[in-house]
């Protein structure tokens, strides 16, 4: 993760080449501004959850908000034992309507297990359902701290198997970005426990936090802060293990755990990513369990890159992610 002086953007650090090649320009760019931005504002760990949650609602926060949309609805289903309130589903029609869809694509959302929720990307799955012909489904899982570790894995658990009796034996595919992507794989492992891995086509994990001890990328980055920085990661971790001794079992870092009998997965995750080295091993492991990868590393993109293809920010390389996103759900699919 690191360069020397020469190889560095002067005010920001940011890499002018990378082993993947060189950041675009729009890329750079984007990256100055919200280091700008991020510089004015107190920092994740540092700031009151419920206002931060608050904030996020009203379509205020750093992340931008792509819906609610009238198109997603609202699905009750039973929940994991220990929920206080119902459990919901995000669910988003495929364009001609479920029986004719190619597939479910069961999306679990990031946000540091502390923050985000479904709705605020009805817009993007709107548009993966329409390029993909496929159904898709959010999971709304509950929130750290006031939740620790494994409610989250316990929703996620009881949402795939409500869409596997109810999927009318339509193949489903499972991804989803940062502590999403953890919670995936987290999930991929339950499932095959239960015997129910067969009905899981292939999956999307997006620049995952697989090692909850922390990869050398996330514990060498240090305080620079570009969503995510070592401080921050380390706060999220805290939140929802609680137990900080949890983070060296499988269960809680899917890097640790025997991977064998899982299924296809794409990978992606940017070079200005704390979490680049989880991608980098998981994909590695992943490969070497015999399961097919595809990897795709973008030059000088941030955490959550991917989520500023919004017309506010109308970043190249998120539209491009997202693209391939699709293109490889239809083609797992096909």
């Amino acid at each position: 993760m690191t360069s020397s002086p020469a190889e560095q953007d002067d005010d920001f650090g940011v890499p002018a080449m990378t082993p993947w090649g060189a950041p675009e320009e729009q890329t750079l760019a984007f990256n100055r501004a919200l280091r700008k931005l991020l510089a004015g504002l107190p920092p994740p760990e540092a700031t009151d959850i419920p206002a931060a949650r608050a904030l996020r609602e009203s379509g205020k926060g750093i992340l931008p908000n792509d819906g609610p949309l009238p198109e997603g609805r609202w699905q009750e289903i039973e929940g994991a034992s220990g929920r206080t309130e119902p459990a919901k589903l995000r669910m988003i029609d495929a364009p001609d309507g479920f029986d004719q869809a190619a597939g479910i694509y069961v999306h679990i959302h990031g946000g540091g297990w502390t923050f985000g929720s479904p709705e605020y990307a009805d817009g993007r799955f709107l548009r993966l359902a329409r390029a993909a012909n496929v159904a898709v489904i959010g999971v709304k899982y509950r929130l750290a701290p006031e939740n620790i570790w494994p409610a989250q894995a316990d929703d996620c658990l009881a949402a795939l198997q409500w869409v596997i009796a109810n999927a009318k034996g339509k193949p489903i595919i499972l991804g989803g970005e940062s502590a999403g992507a953890h919670l995936a794989a987290v999930t991929l492992l339950r499932l095959r426990e239960h015997a129910l891995i067969e009905h899981i086509r292939a999956a999307v994990l997006t620049y995952g936090a697989f090692d909850m001890r922390g990869t050398p990328s996330t514990r060498n980055w240090g305080p620079r802060n570009l969503i995510l920085s070592t401080p921050v990661v380390r706060w999220f971790a805290q939140n929802v293990l609680g137990d900080m001794a949890l983070a060296q079992t499988p269960g809680a870092s899917p890097l640790l755990a025997d991977l064998g009998g899982l299924v296809p997965a794409f990978f992606q995750c940017g070079t200005e990513d704390p979490l680049l080295d989880d991608t980098l091993f998981m994909e590695a492991r992943w490969r070497a369990a015999g399961l097919g990868t595809e990897l795709k590393i973008w030059p000088g993109a941030v955490h959550a890159f991917d989520y500023f293809e919004h017309e506010k920010f109308n970043l190249p390389i998120a539209h491009e992610s997202q693209a391939l996103v699709s293109d490889y759900i239809k083609r797992m699919l096909a």
